[in-house]
C-alpha cells in the first residue's frame, strides 16, 4: 500500500481552524476509500512563529516540506506582523520560490447551489481555471527592489523564457484534460502587451508554444479588458494563463465570482513538489469566531489528492479526490447551505458537518 508524507503548515488565523476539519477529513475518505496511507507531518511557519522567535520559515520547515510528497497548508501572514521593510509575513510566496512552484492553479467553478453575486442563470455554467505565474514576474521585485533616498523606489518585473515555457506547457495541458467531447480545450493568454515590453515577450513565448499545440485553442487578452469579461461573461472562459501579479488580481475576482475566497482552492505546482492551499486569508477579524468557510480547505485538500493519484499512478487517491469533491458539492447543491461569508449563518462547525454527512452516506 502506498503511504504519501503530508507536511501540514495550519499556519496563522483562520488557517488553523480550516486546517483541522480537513484534517479529519481526509481520515474519513481514507479510510472508506482504502489504497493508500496518508502520514501527516505537522510544522509550525508563519507570522505568529516570526513574532515570537523571528523566524518564519526555519530551515528544518523547509527541508521537511522537501521531504514530503505534497504539502498541505492552510493560510500564513497576519496585517499587524510585518518584516522590517514593512511588507508582510509570507512565507507561503517563500515556498513557492524555494521549490520552484511556476504554475500557481486557482479553479474558478461555481458549485451548484452555492451562493454567486451573479443572477445570471449562466453563471451556473462558470468553470474555467486560472494557472498563474508563481515564482517570478512582478512579485520578484521582492528580492530587486532599488531605493533611491526617500523620493522613488523601482520594483522590477522578471520574466524568462524557461519559466515561460513550462508555464504555458502547463497550461496546454491542462486545457486538453479539461476537453470534452467535440469541445476543444482553450488557453487564453493574459497580458499587457500593448504597453509593457515585457508582456510583448511573455505573449511572444506564448505564441510559440501554442503552435506546437494544435488540437487546442489559443488567443490572447489584455488583463483590463479580461477583468471586463470575468464580470460580464465569465462562462466564456477555459484556461487562463497569466503573470504573477495579474494572475494574484484575477484569481480573486474568480473567487468572487463563487461566493467568496472561502470557496476558493489553489494549488502551486512545480516539476517535483507542490503546495495546496485556500485562496483565502488569515482573516484575523473572524478568526477564532468560527465563522470561517472551510470549503476552499477541503477542495484543496481533493486537489491533493487527485495531483498525487495522477503523479503517482495511485487509482485509488483519484477515486478520493472525486468522492471528496462530490461531498463538497452534494452539500451544497440544494442551496440550503450559506456560509456566512455570503450573508447566511452557515459557519466551519456546520459546513463540515454537511459535508461528512455526504462522505459518510
Amino acid at each position: 500500500m502506498r503511504e504519501f508524507r503530508i507536511a501540514v503548515l495550519p499556519g496563522d488565523g483562520i488557517g488553523r481552524e480550516v486546517m483541522a476539519p480537513c484534517l479529519e477529513l481526509l481520515d474519513t475518505i481514507v479510510a472508506r476509500v482504502g489504497g493508500f496511507r496518508l502520514a501527516l507531518e505537522h510544522y509550525e511557519a508563519g507570522a505568529e512563529l516570526y513574532r515570537t522567535t523571528g523566524v518564519a520559515l526555519p530551515d528544518e520547515v523547509l527541508q521537511g516540506a522537501g521531504r514530503a510528497d505534497a504539502i498541505l497548508l492552510g493560510a500564513m501572514g497576519l496585517p499587524a506582523v510585518r518584516y522590517p521593510n514593512g511588507t508582510e509575513v509570507t512565507p507561503q510566496i517563500e515556498l513557492r520560490e524555494h521549490f520552484r512552484l511556476y504554475a500557481g492553479v486557482r479553479p474558478v467553478r461555481v458549485l451548484p447551489g452555492a451562493p454567486t453575486p451573479l443572477a445570471d442563470p449562466r453563471a451556473r455554467q462558470i468553470d474555467f481555471v486560472l494557472v498563474r505565474e508563481s515564482t517570478e514576474g512582478l512579485f520578484a521585485a521582492r528580492e530587486l527592489t532599488r531605493r533611491e533616498g526617500n523620493d522613488v523606489v523601482y520594483d522590477t518585473m522578471r520574466i524568462t523564457r524557461a519559466t515561460c515555457e513550462r508555464l504555458f506547457e502547463f497550461a496546454f495541458s491542462l486545457a486538453r484534460r479539461r476537453a470534452q467531447g467535440t469541445r476543444r480545450g482553450r488557453v487564453t493568454c493574459v497580458d499587457k502587451a500593448n504597453v509593457l515590453p515585457s508582456m510583448v515577450f511573455f505573449r511572444e513565448v506564448f505564441n510559440e508554444r501554442a503552435a506546437l499545440h494544435d488540437d487546442v485553442d489559443a488567443d490572447c487578452a489584455y488583463v483590463d479588458a479580461t477583468a471586463l469579461r470575468l464580470v460580464r461573461q465569465p462562462w466564456d472562459f477555459d484556461v487562463l494563463v497569466t503573470e504573477n501579479m495579474f494572475g494574484d488580481i484575477l484569481s480573486d475576482l474568480g473567487a468572487a465570482l463563487m461566493g467568496g475566497m472561502g470557496m476558493a482552492p489553489s494549488a502551486d505546482i512545480g516539476e517535483q513538489h507542490a503546495v495546496f492551499q485556500p485562496c483565502h486569508g488569515t482573516a484575523p477579524d473572524i478568526a477564532g469566531r468560527g465563522l470561517a468557510n472551510p470549503t476552499a480547505m477541503f477542495l484543496s485538500a481533493a486537489m491533493m489528492l487527485d495531483w498525487l493519484g495522477e503523479t503517482h499512478g495511485v487509482a485509488d487517491c483519484s477515486r478520493a479526490a472525486s468522492l471528496l469533491t462530490q461531498a463538497v458539492e452534494q452539500a451544497f447543491a440544494d442551496g440550503s447551505l450559506v456560509p456566512t461569508e455570503s450573508g447566511g449563518a452557515a459557519g466551519t462547525v456546520e459546513i463540515t458537518r454537511r459535508v461528512r454527512r455526504q462522505l459518510e452516506g
